[in-house]
């Protein structure tokens, strides 16, 4: 019950408006909340032609996509949803092993009647992004995934030995009660320590998604991603063994956080990876370097590996 009393609380601040640092999506695209399995996913839709859909990761929302959305949108169908707990679609109690968020992907689809598209994710956005493809890979046409890993693929006990990535084993009774009121002091320590120039994640950026990730339920949905990649781990193990992706797959990896690894986890998965390195970037590539990401994702899905 008290979930559902936060959660109704929180449909209070639906309405936040965009902070100066984060661009708006343009007229030309519309909100669709869609029922999946168990959730309400919060979508913009616009545009008209061949689809694409855009996943965010943590510490950002799908606002993190209005640059690229307001360029695509000119000759796209554009689909850009809140994955399930964060931003502006619901709490559920469960359902955050990327299994059950890729099927979230294909009814988002199949309420906007769209079965074929490009698909572009980041952060966790690659993970719920190759479960939908290894899910349904007849509805993917091209796969551009950005600077994260994926649960048990390649060189991922590696990877969760790194510093850095601290945050994929923090969990515990109390990291809500230890995050709760302190959101911003929170994302800024990975906005700061995973860019390479922190100032290009400006005030107004930071205090958007604060205020975001600060509504009742956010965090703790947003820790509940982290604690299912043990069972993504079983997951995409399972669906690497049963076949290997044959879409054409871009890895962008930033010079200074994944780089060149993206390729090389993603050819685990995938039989045609082109890997493409954004200089001057840490993680966060559509905040430090938006013309250089936007123009390689753009030059992919026109046909220009």
């Amino acid at each position: 019950m008290y979930r559902y009393i936060l959660a109704a609380l929180g449909s209070l601040l639906v309405a936040l408006p965009a902070a100066a640092g984060v661009q708006p999506f343009s007229a030309a695209f519309h909100i669709q909340e869609v029922q999946t399995n168990g959730a309400t996913i919060h979508v913009r839709v616009g545009g008209k032609g061949p689809a694409v859909i855009l996943l965010h990761g943590f510490g950002d929302t799908g606002d993190m996509w209005a640059p690229l959305a307001n360029e695509l949108v000119a000759n796209h169908t554009v689909v850009v949803p809140d994955l399930r707990g964060m931003g502006l679609s619901s709490h559920p109690e469960t359902g955050y092993d990327k299994k059950t968020q890729g099927g979230d992907i294909a009814r988002v689809l199949d309420a906007v009647k769209i079965q074929k598209t490009d698909l572009v994710t980041h952060d966790i956005g690659n993970m719920v992004g190759y479960a939908f493809a290894a899910q349904y890979p007849d509805r993917v046409t091209r796969f551009v995934a950005m600077d994260a890993p994926l649960p048990g693929i390649g060189p991922w006990e590696e990877i969760l030995r790194s510093p850095m990535l601290w945050h994929f084993n923090f969990r515990g009774p109390d990291v809500e009660r230890l995050v709760a009121g302190r959101e911003r002091i929170y994302l800024d320590r990975f906005y700061n320590e995973l860019s390479v120039t922190p100032s290009s994640i400006d005030e107004a950026t930071r205090e958007h998604y604060a205020a975001l990730y600060a509504r009742p339920l956010a965090m703790h949905d947003a820790f509940n991603q982290f604690a299912a990649f043990p069972q993504d781990a079983i997951d995409n193990q399972v669906f690497v063994k049963k076949a290997k992706l044959t879409m054409p797959v871009l890895a962008i990896g930033a010079q200074g956080s994944f780089g060149l690894q993206m390729a090389e986890v993603l050819r685990y998965v995938a039989t045609d990876v082109t890997p493409l390195v954004i200089a001057n970037s840490g993680h966060w590539l559509m905040e430090e370097q938006p013309a250089a990401t936007v123009a390689a994702i753009r030059g992919f899905l026109d046909g220009k590996k």
